[in-house]
């Protein structure tokens, strides 16, 4: 795959900036929405091509990219087309202005879904784009470009630069960027926060979580049970707001892990492109390195380890999905983000303490709460730190609402109309 260089991205911003100065900067809001419409309307219909490359492309199931990660990408599109012709009934003030050349970032773990999240809002907005994949899961952005131009946009509108960090890197620093978005770490989010700092660029960061999944002992515990494997072992862990401390009331916590065990071992882990595989391929050896040192360390600090008899393919990067019970604040398992198809089970008694677990972490992306209470819901919703609270359900994504964090998740909303905010001068 190339590498783009400095005088790649150089041409990319110049071709932005032209777009933007030039045609799709004339274009009217009620054009704009056109194109996205069909650019929405073409994913659907290369839908299973889109399906089958992103799977090959990042490990993850199939059933995973056609039922979840496609129909998404697409979803978004169509939202923001809506909003293109009604941008001063945004909430924004009377005549909100686009930026201008949006640099934009994306992680490897949802290709496909991460360029959709970013380049919607920014079109819908009147901005030209430059989009940097991640390095090892490039080939559904190479595809949404072939798109993009099946669907007749105007050159430069949307440039796509392949490359590792570098490219990235380039791309924040470089002077004609009015805007950067990204998703990622914290770690790289913070060296993007500092680069641009002074520099007048305005800048959304989506980034890491350690999500906690609250369980009571009034919570229908098989619908629980569901939503505590979709909240850590979707997409093999790779998610930001994965739920992978699970907070369990002491009274109901062994039959909880009893049926969480009988639920793991009839997952499936295998070929991500066989349909009936749950749990496909980690997505470098890199993370797989990473994952497999935290659980090692996990064990070192005296938590107790558990994987369902699993046989792990024989070429490829695997790890099979592990639960850790005995686990203290204090442990790096249920303080660091994993990444990966890990699971840390702490116990409580009171809401209170449910509360003070929960929001015991330096970052503030997601919970989720169980109970069949509604006032309890509300209570803890009011009390946990995260951007994005689900209850009594888990990982349930739509266009209309936003989605973000604050403190070491990040800042800034994608989704929703507050996804437009921040491709707006207003």
């Amino acid at each position: 795959m190339a590498q783009a260089g400095p005088t790649d991205v150089d041409r990319a911003v110049a071709a932005a900036r032209a777009a933007y100065e030039g045609p799709w900067g004339a274009t009217s809001g009620r054009d704009r929405a056109k194109y996205l419409y069909r650019i929405a309307r073409v994913i659907q219909e290369r839908a299973r091509e889109f399906a089958v490359l992103e799977s090959l492309d990042n490990g993850k199931p199939i059933r995973e990219s056609r039922d979840v990660d496609i129909p998404l990408a697409a979803a978004h599109f169509f939202y923001y087309a809506g909003w293109a012709d009604k941008l001063e009934h945004a909430g924004f003030g009377p005549d909100p202005r686009p930026l201008g050349v949006a640099g934009q970032v994306i992680p490897w773990n949802f290709p496909l879904l991460m360029a959709a999240w970013k380049l919607a809002p920014a079109l819908a907005a009147g901005n030209t784009c430059v989009l940097k994949p991640a390095e090892t899961t490039p080939l559904t952005a190479l595809l949404l470009a072939e798109v993009i131009g099946e669907a007749g946009l105007p050159p430069g509108t949307v440039n796509i630069l392949t490359g590792d960090g570098a490219t990235g890197q380039a791309l924040v620093a470089h002077p004609g960027v009015d805007k950067i978005a990204f998703t990622g770490s914290t770690e790289v989010g913070k060296e993007i926060q500092r680069a641009v700092a002074g520099t007048g660029k305005k800048l959304t960061l989506e980034l890491g979580g350690k999500a906690a999944n609250v369980v009571f002992d009034d919570a229908p515990l098989d619908q629980a049970v569901e939503g505590i494997v979709n909240g850590i072992f979707f997409n093999q862990g790779h998610v930001c707001c994965a739920g992978s401390r699970l907070l369990v009331q002491e009274s109901v916590a062994d039959t909880v892990l009893d049926r969480l065990k009988r639920r793991l071992g009839t997952l499936r882990l295998g070929d991500p492109l066989d349909k009936n595989t749950d749990i496909g391929a980690i997505n470098s050896r890199e993370q797989l390195d990473k994952i497999t040192e935290l659980a090692a360390a996990g064990e070192q600090e005296g938590a107790e380890r558990w994987s369902p008899a699993c046989a792990l393919p024989d070429r490829g990067y695997w790890f099979p999905p592990t639960v850790f019970s005995g686990v203290s604040q204090a442990h790096r398992i249920a303080q660091e983000e994993i990444f990966g198809p890990v699971l840390s089970v702490l116990t409580f008694r009171t809401p209170e303490e449910a509360v003070a677990k929960a929001n015991n972490t330096p970052y503030g992306l997601s919970a989720g709460i169980w109970t069949e209470k509604g006032s309890r819901i509300f209570w803890m919703a009011q009390r946990l730190r995260a951007g994005v609270i689900w209850a009594n359900t888990y990982n349930r994504f739509d266009p209309a609402s936003p989605f973000g964090g604050y403190q070491e998740s990040g800042f800034g909303r994608e989704g929703g109309r507050h996804g437009l905010a921040g491709y707006l001068d207003a």
